[in-house]
């Protein structure tokens, strides 16, 4: 049973043909990228460097690829590792987009972007939307924060940044190759080269799958989902009471089916729904006309929970990196300490 569509366009990642119209649209996004960052790099435009580190999770493709669940799991980190952390975001879909907004863990997502509100309420930290990250930054280390981490904003090029993390979908990846709107990417796959690490978001494999997966530069992130919670509260269900009765999976992400996947994978019967990614949802996108569990991601529940009832729960998804990955990064991370 299908629910409303994503917004890619299939021929990103397909192999069909791309439309003229798209195909003649795509060099001249490719040359406003190129002249913009050009300017940044000459210094025409000036880059802006806060007084504590910045790390930025981003992707040269429009869409997702897992950043959020590596912003989440690289917050714990750097947390545990006795940093004060917070996160600026843009806050994509937001009313009120050109008003900067502190975000917590009950902040409506109509006012502060389902993604800063999902990572407010699974961290804990400090989360500032903004449409201008410098100004963000500075609010941020005003609130107490020593490191600032941007969930998206490769692009955003006027914020200086120390470390760049590149998250890349391993089905997707590059897509194919082709700039904006011809194809998926933001900027051109040489760009990827310049940053510090590049993860590649592999779902939900096995230790030996990641290793084998990446190539040479190249860091395994695999996802795991093992529980579910109850949006209207009360005790979380390991996944296995699910197994062998179908349910309803809902998901407005940027990949739907990855999370289809993965409750298939726990011998759970999917009946799928993929809606837009971050589609605003109403109780009557929920009412499918049987009387199922309903699963959903995080990401979905933040904005199903004012109408939550006792049929629907959140699958929390954990984001597992390599111990090396954290070590090469907490490293050059602690050399940026201040004295």
């Amino acid at each position: 049973m299908a629910g409303k569509g994503t917004q890619t366009p299939p021929y990103w990642y397909d192999g069909s043909p791309v439309p003229w119209p798209m195909r003649l649209l795509a060099p001249l996004y490719a040359g406003v990228t190129a002249l913009r960052r050009r300017l940044y790099r000459r210094g025409w435009r000036k880059r802006h460097a806060l007084a504590v580190p910045v790390i930025v999770v981003g992707n040269i493709t429009a869409g997702g690829t897992g950043k959020t669940p590596l912003t989440i799991a690289l917050v714990e980190r750097l947390r545990a590792a006795g940093w004060k952390p917070g996160v600026a975001s843009r806050g994509y879909g937001r009313e009120e987009a050109d008003k900067a907004r502190w975000v917590e863990a009950d902040t409506p997502t109509a006012l502060g972007g389902d993604e800063p509100v999902l990572i407010a309420w699974k961290t804990g930290v400090p989360v500032r939307v903004d449409s201008d990250r410098v100004a963000a930054g500075k609010a941020l280390i005003a609130a107490g924060c020593d490191v600032i981490v941007c969930d998206d904003g490769l692009q955003h090029y006027r914020l200086a940044r120390d470390i760049e993390i590149e998250v890349v979908d391993a089905q997707r990846r590059y897509g194919n190759g082709r700039m904006i709107p011809a194809g998926p990417l933001r900027e051109p796959v040489s760009r990827a080269a310049e940053c510090d690490f590049r993860v590649i978001n592999l779902g939900q494999a096995d230790e030996a799958t990641a290793a084998q997966a990446c190539g040479f530069g190249q860091w395994p992130m695999a996802l795991h989902i093992d529980s579910a919670q109850p949006l209207a509260g009360g005790r979380a269900r390991p996944l296995s009471y699910f197994a062998g009765q179908r349910v309803h999976a809902v998901a407005g992400i940027a990949h739907p089916q990855r999370f289809f996947d993965m409750l298939r994978a726990r011998a759970i019967g999917v009946v799928p729904h993929a809606f837009a990614d971050h589609h605003a949802y109403q109780p009557q996108d929920l009412s499918f006309g049987s009387q199922l569990p309903v699963l959903m991601t995080e990401k979905d529940a933040v904005k199903c929970r004012a109408f939550a009832n006792d049929w629907q729960y959140a699958v929390p998804l954990r984001a597992e990196m390599p111990a090396a990955f954290w070590i090469a990064l907490t490293d050059r991370l602690d050399k940026l300490r201040p004295n």
